[in-house]
């Protein structure tokens, strides 16, 4: 990956550090949106995985409209440049500013997760004289194979509306004067790599959207999420998702009316490979049970999911040593969750030398946090250096 070619221009900068491989990030969304667009799809960028503003202007900049989960989120894609109608909110707990602010703004759609939502939006729309339009999340409990932590479409979730619940939510939707239904939305999980889970969310869909159908409902969209993972394990053998089979699955099995708009909101597989976490080698110890530990001054607290989600991240040390050591990489946070990886076989550690955490693009700097008052992260972008 980029760090190994660039590991002396990268000694200079104080660690830990975002290294971001523009030249990646490029190549996979025109790829993301080249096999996309094969078939008409539309995908909206999921700003959770990385906010960045240099990612979220590649993002744009490539024809991608934005996902967002939070006010906040709405309001940072439109101030970047994101046209309202390009930008979809989704959440399960949407406040009453969040709502009103998004609704002032005129955006694409709210993706509701609960009867108790519509409510709340067609009241608030009301009071600002508006129509919301509005998709409905159905969980559509599809099993996505991947962490209990980033399911999101099993029966015990909570998010969507329950399949289980539709009639009684669309019988109340004709109350609901200040609503428009233009769509359906599903997001069953995230980093699935079992690409047949996708084969089943299109045979739910396709039996949800005739239900709707056959009820009166003229649907202008389905949004089918995301979810596709990347390879953590061997990044450098897969630096590009397999956007080609993803989008040629949807294609295959989703049978709605071809006039029916199909969106995705991706986020983790068009910028997960783009990004490096590069620290600094500290300290190194022996435990009691003979481990050989190295502290990095990387934490919990700039990569949180080796400590949230057991996640793995594949490590390289870039100014390699003598013979090889299996060792335990530990971050500086005084917790016993903050733990990289262990038992991991790499050459030598030494105090001052870098390492690079692979696949650190989604889901790193965004969940960034300053417990123990650690500052946050910095960004460096390849094409600056």
């Amino acid at each position: 990956m980029l760090s190994r070619k660039i590991a002396d221009r990268l000694a200079v900068y104080p660690t830990p550090f975002y290294l971001y491989d523009i030249d990646l990030l490029r190549e996979t969304l025109r790829r993301a949106v080249g096999e996309s667009s094969r078939y008409g799809y539309k995908i909206h960028y999921a700003l959770k995985a990385n906010f960045d503003p240099r990612i979220l202007r590649e993002a744009l900049q490539a024809g991608l409209g934005v996902d967002c989960v939070s006010g906040n989120e709405v309001r940072y894609a439109i101030e970047a440049g994101c046209p309202a109608s390009g930008v979809v909110y989704a959440g399960v707990g949407k406040s009453d500013k969040e709502i009103m602010y998004s609704l002032e703004q005129g955006i694409f759609a709210f993706n509701c997760e609960s009867r108790h939502e519509l409510e709340i939006i067609n009241e608030l729309a009301a009071g600002l004289g508006k129509v919301a339009r509005v998709a409905l999340r159905i969980n559509p409990d599809v099993d996505p194979m991947t962490h209990r932590y980033i399911s999101t479409g099993q029966a015990d979730s909570k998010f969507g509306i329950s399949y289980k619940e539709i009639e009684e939510v669309a019988a109340r939707l004709p109350e609901l004067k200040n609503i428009e239904i233009v769509g359906l939305h599903f997001h069953i999980g995230s980093q699935i790599r079992e690409l047949r889970v996708f084969e089943y969310l299109c045979l739910r869909v396709n039996t949800l959207w005739q239900w709707f159908t056959d009820h009166g409902f003229r649907l202008k969209h389905v949004n089918l999420g995301g979810g596709l993972g990347i390879n953590y394990d061997q990044p450098e053998s897969e630096l590009v998702p397999d956007f080609a089979t993803y989008f040629s699955i949807f294609n295959e099995y989703l049978k709605i009316d071809s006039s029916v708009e199909v969106h995705f909101e991706l986020g983790r597989s068009l910028v997960g490979q783009c990004g490096e976490l590069i620290s600094r080698v500290l300290y190194n110890k022996v435990t009691a049970g003979g481990k050989n530990v190295a502290i990095v001054d990387a934490s919990m607290t700039e990569l949180i999911r080796p400590a949230l989600y057991q996640a793995h991240h594949a490590i390289e040390n870039l100014t390699p040593g003598a013979g090889e050591t299996l060792y335990t990489i530990a971050g500086t946070v005084c917790e016993s969750s903050d733990i990289f990886a262990r038992d991991v076989r790499m050459p030598e550690l030494r105090r001052g030398d870098l390492v690079s955490i692979k696949s650190a693009g989604a889901y790193g700097s965004a969940m960034a946090s300053r417990y123990n008052l650690h500052d946050l992260p910095e960004a460096v972008y390849s094409d600056s250096l």
